[in-house]
């Protein structure tokens, strides 16, 4: 039984073991499932495509960050000011 994007995500309750993260300390985790959600939304809005499947990485990144850097980072966004690249 082959679960769809959207089945995967709506049975989704916290982020899943990432071997590319193999501590506890999940900050770089966190970071880049921020990343890899703006840049997903990017690519495919850019492309007129639907971003459904982007919400897998804010789903990862909203249960791993704390609140506080979230906000920090979407305002440097706002601001064009954030370190990153997306």
């Amino acid at each position: 039984m082959s679960e769809t994007i959207e089945e995967k995500i709506k049975t989704y309750r916290t982020a899943p073991f990432d071997a590319r993260f193999p501590n506890t300390n999940q900050t770089r985790n966190c970071y880049q499932n921020y990343l890899d959600f703006h840049r997903c939304n990017k690519a495919l809005s850019s492309k007129g495509q639907d971003v459904a499947p982007c919400q897998w990485y804010q789903r990862v990144y909203k249960s791993l960050c704390p609140m506080g850097w979230v906000s920090k980072w979407d305002e440097q966004i706002e601001n064009g000011n954030f370190p990153g690249k997306i």
